[in-house]
């Protein structure tokens, strides 16, 4: 993002902060207002636009339309059109709710979250989840860990796993260079799956013999329909890890050109609209295109206002105090567990590739345009606090939500803070910051 020379002032990033604010308070505050999508697009538009205008008027409209061209209109194309292929695949069946038969649900969503998204993996495997644990008494736990692997940890291998990661791969980050964290994820995932076998083993001993007995007798078999659009989702993968500067070297003439990728997804979006039942879409999946849309309307807002709170960052890098990958690790982690870890971990990526920061690492191996330990730091910190908190990513709501029409009754917004994510999930994290960073 090229920069005025004008230095930024602070108060510029106000209505970026408001917007974050919002966000996080808006679900808890009035949720009955804040459930209506056209009232997020208002939020965004009224703190949007007046951005807009400043940044036209103070010469910076190149750093504003980038921001929207080069990198929105990428990142909602992505997300709608997983969000849409996956709505077309179908999971249903009941079978035996034993320890290991929950650690293989998390595990397979743990794998599949980097390839389909981690709002794709968690949408398509919560139903089943709790379709087989319905006869259990003890059930909360397990949708705490789903939140944990399948919508949080599982999906930092690829760009496509987490939209955060997604925004960095815009800025250079390699697709396959992510799968450098596979060390990281293999001990997060691990780790959380170990810690669940030992908790759901304990609450499987306290079920009473009935619902045991009753659950052995409620078997469905597992079946998958719609499976036409795993090819739609290999389209999407293959779009993402080729069509890009690196094999298409025209794009380097024309960065417009580079939309070839957002034209295929969006092709792979609409045969999978055309071709897929609606009988499994709609009446088994109950299909809305509610979400993609508060997603769509609420970053309008957040990538307007987050311009200048970028530029300043880059400006003023050195009064942070950050210097070490675990100063970023902590920092991005900290932000995304109550801010959306997208727009922070942009944040940091703006930061670390300020001149002052990157002083601090020569003859170091780069990635981006950073050093390469920081963009693992801003990663993992970004993918995995994502799960400290209800809002830290986008689908751990969702996933509370469906457990909740399912009449589970979930842990509120700081018993979910002080009852799993500080006492299981901060351990493991420092973990992480000790062995890696």
């Amino acid at each position: 993002m090229e920069h005025n020379l004008e230095s930024m002032p602070l108060w510029l990033s106000i209505p970026f902060m408001v917007m974050l604010l919002i966000i996080a308070v808006g679900p808890l505050a009035f949720p009955h207002w804040w459930e209506k999508n056209s009232n997020k697009l208002i939020v965004s538009l009224i703190l949007g636009v007046p951005v807009a205008i400043i940044m036209i008027i103070k010469g910076l409209s190149h750093n504003l339309i980038h921001q929207i061209v080069f990198d929105y209109i990428p990142f909602i194309v992505l997300l709608g059109g997983l969000f849409t292929i996956t709505g077309g695949i179908n999971i249903r069946g009941d079978i035996e709710a034993k320890p290991t038969t929950n650690i293989i649900f998390l595990a397979i969503g743990g794998v599949l979250a980097s390839f389909m998204g981690t709002t794709g993996a968690a949408m398509l495997l919560i139903r089943p989840v709790i379709l087989t644990n319905q006869e259990r008494k003890f059930k909360v736990h397990t949708i705490l860990f789903f939140i944990a692997i399948v919508a949080n940890a599982g999906g930092i291998l690829t760009p496509l796993g987490d939209p955060p990661l997604f925004l960095l791969y815009l800025k250079g980050a390699g697709f396959t260079w992510f799968f450098n964290l596979f060390i990281e994820w293999a001990f997060v995932l691990i780790s959380l799956l170990v810690v669940f076998f030992f908790v759901d083993t304990y609450f499987y001993r306290k079920e009473s013999k009935e619902d045991l007995e009753l659950d052995k007798s409620q078997i469905e078999p597992i079946k998958i329909t719609g499976k036409l659009n795993f090819f739609f989702l290999i389209g999407v993968i293959l779009s993402v890890a080729f069509l890009n500067e690196q094999y298409l070297h025209f794009i380097h003439n024309n960065h417009y050109l580079g939309f070839i990728r957002e034209f295929v997804i969006i092709s792979m979006a609409v045969l999978s609209l055309l071709l897929t039942k609606k009988e499994i879409r709609y009446e088994r999946n109950k299909f809305t295109w509610a979400p993609i849309l508060e997603v769509a309307f609420l970053f309008l807002g957040i990538f307007i206002t987050m311009v200048p709170a970028l530029i300043y960052l880059s400006q003023n890098a050195q009064k942070f105090g950050l210097t070490e990958p675990c100063h970023f690790y902590y920092a991005t982690g900290a932000l995304s567990s109550f801010l959306d870890n997208a727009p922070t971990a942009l944040s940091f990526y703006s930061l670390a590739s300020s001149e002052q920061i990157l002083g601090l690492f020569p003859n170091v191996i780069m990635e981006a345009g950073i050093p390469e330990i920081l963009l693992a730091a801003i990663s993992t910190g970004a993918v995995f606090f994502g799960a400290m908190t209800y809002i830290g990513n986008g689908p751990n709501f969702m996933v509370k939500a469906i457990a909740e029409e399912f009449k589970i009754k979930m842990p509120s917004f700081f018993g979910y803070i002080f009852k799993f994510s500080l006492v299981v999930l901060l351990p493991i994290y420092i973990l992480v910051q000790i062995l890696f960073f």
